[in-house]
C-alpha cells in the first residue's frame, strides 16, 4: 500500500528531528523556571535560550518576546484595549482586515461595537485606501493585519499599512503565523508594534506561541492573571519542553528558509500548472503574492467537503481551508470577502506543501484531482 502524502501543512506541521530531541531533554529537567535553585536555573536557561532565538527569528528583543499557550492566545493577548505607542495615547478601537484568523475577528478584549472590519480586494489584499478613510475619522486605532493568509496564501502589504497606521496615531499588530518559516518576516523591517507566532506551524510541538512587542509599546494588558511569569504578561508556569522545542524548530527554520522556500515554490508551480484545464480549475489569489508553499482552489459545481474526501481516499490529505473551521458547512469567509459567490467560496480545496514534500507527492496530487475531475464533476 502506498504511504499517504501529507498536503496540509498549513493546518500543521510534522515535528522536526531537532524539535523532538529539545523536548525530550527538556522533559528530564526537574525544576520549574520561576525557582532560584540549580534545578530551577537550569529550566529557566531552556526557556531563555528559546526566547532567543524566537527574538533572533524576527528581529526583536527577547525580552519582548512573550510565550503563550497558542497562537490563538498570542493573538488574544496582542489585541488588547489601552495599547500605548511612542506618542503615548491608548488605542480605543480595533480594525480588522476581513481575512483574518477567527481569532483575530474575534477582537481580544475589545467590545464589539469598537471593532471594525478593513474590506480587501477580489485578489485577498487589504484595501489600503479603505483602512486610510477608516482610520480618519475616530480615536486611535490597534490595527490588526496578517502578514500571509492562511487559506489563499495571499501575502498582505503590511509594511505601507504600518505607515498609514502610525501617520494616524494607530497601532499595528501582524499575525505573522503562516508566514513565518515560509517568507522573511523581521518586525522592525516592516513597522509592526506587535506580532504573534506559533511553534507548530514551523515544525515545533502544538500548543505553544507567542506575542512579540516592539520596543517603546506600553500598555499590554495580561489575559491570564496570577503569577509574575513572562514579565507579569502572561501567567502560569512556562511549558519549558514546548518552549524548547519551539526554540529548536525556529533555527532550524531559519537556517533552511531560503532553500525551502524555492523548493516548495517550484513544487507549488508544478501543481498549479497540472491543474490548469482540469475540470475548469480556478486558483485564487493567483495574481498576487503568495506564500511559497499554498494553493486554493476549485473547480466549476465542486463541493469542498466532497473533494478533501476523495483526496482522502486516495491516501492525499488535503484541507477545505482553516483548519479551525474545517468541518464545519459553511463556506469560506475568506473567498466570501473577496467577494465570491457562496456556491463557489464553498468548493474550495487547499493544498499546502512543507520542507519534505516530494515532486512524486505533487504527482499523486495531480493524478487524484484527475480523477476526481473525471468522476464528481462529470455532468
Amino acid at each position: 500500500m502506498p504511504t499517504r502524502v501529507y498536503l496540509d501543512w498549513n493546518a500543521t506541521t510534522p515535528l522536526r528531528p531537532e524539535a523532538r530531541a529539545a523536548m525530550v531533554a527538556a522533559f528530564d529537567l526537574i525544576g520549574n523556571p520561576s525557582s532560584v535553585h540549580a534545578e530551577g536555573r537550569e529550566a529557566r536557561r531552556l526557556v531563555e535560550e528559546a526566547r532567543a532565538e524566537v527574538a533572533l527569528a524576527v528581529g526583536a528583543v527577547a525580552r519582548n518576546v512573550v510565550f503563550t499557550s497558542a497562537g490563538t492566545e498570542a493573538n488574544a493577548l496582542a489585541l488588547s484595549p489601552g495599547l500605548r505607542g511612542p506618542s503615548g495615547r491608548p488605542v480605543e478601537r480595533l480594525l480588522v482586515s476581513a481575512v483574518e484568523h477567527a481569532s483575530v475577528l474575534a477582537g481580544g478584549r475589545f467590545p464589539g461595537a469598537a471593532i471594525g472590519l478593513i474590506p480587501v480586494t477580489r485578489s485577498g489584499v487589504v484595501d489600503l485606501e479603505h483602512l486610510r478613510a477608516q482610520l480618519k475619522d475616530g480615536p486611535p486605532a490597534l490595527v490588526s493585519i496578517m502578514a500571509a493568509n492562511n487559506e489563499t496564501g495571499a501575502l498582505q502589504p503590511v509594511a505601507e499599512a504600518a505607515t498609514i497606521v502610525h501617520e494616524a496615531g494607530g497601532l499595528l499588530h501582524v499575525d505573522a503565523i503562516q508566514a513565518l518559516g515560509k517568507i522573511p518576516f523581521d518586525i522592525k523591517a516592516v513597522g509592526a508594534d506587535l506580532a504573534t507566532f506559533s511553534a507548530h506551524k514551523i515544525g515545533g510541538p502544538k500548543g505553544v506561541g507567542a506575542l512579540v512587542v516592539a520596543e517603546g509599546i506600553a500598555g499590554l494588558e495580561p489575559v491570564l492573571r496570577g503569577g509574575g511569569q513572562e514579565q507579569s504578561r502572561r501567567a502560569g508556569t512556562e511549558n519549558v519542553a514546548g518552549i524548547a522545542g519551539f526554540g529548536a524548530a525556529v533555527r532550524v527554520a531559519l537556517q533552511a528558509l531560503p532553500e525551502d522556500v524555492e523548493w516548495m515554490a517550484t513544487l507549488r508551480n508544478h501543481f498549479e500548472n497540472g491543474i490548469r484545464g482540469i475540470a475548469g480549475a480556478t486558483i485564487f489569489s493567483e495574481g498576487v503574492k503568495r506564500l511559497p508553499n499554498t494553493v486554493l482552489f476549485t473547480a466549476p459545481g465542486l463541493k469542498a467537503e466532497t473533494a478533501v474526501i476523495g483526496f482522502d481516499l486516495e491516501g492525499i490529505a488535503v484541507s477545505s481551508g482553516s483548519a479551525c473551521s474545517s468541518g464545519k458547512v459553511q463556506p469560506s469567509h475568506v473567498l466570501s470577502a473577496m467577494g465570491f459567490d457562496p456556491m463557489v467560496a464553498q468548493g474550495a480545496v487547499r493544498l499546502s506543501l512543507g520542507w519534505s514534500t516530494e515532486p512524486d507527492d505533487i504527482n499523486r496530487a495531480l493524478e487524484a484531482w484527475r480523477k476526481l475531475g473525471n468522476t464528481l464533476l462529470r455532468h
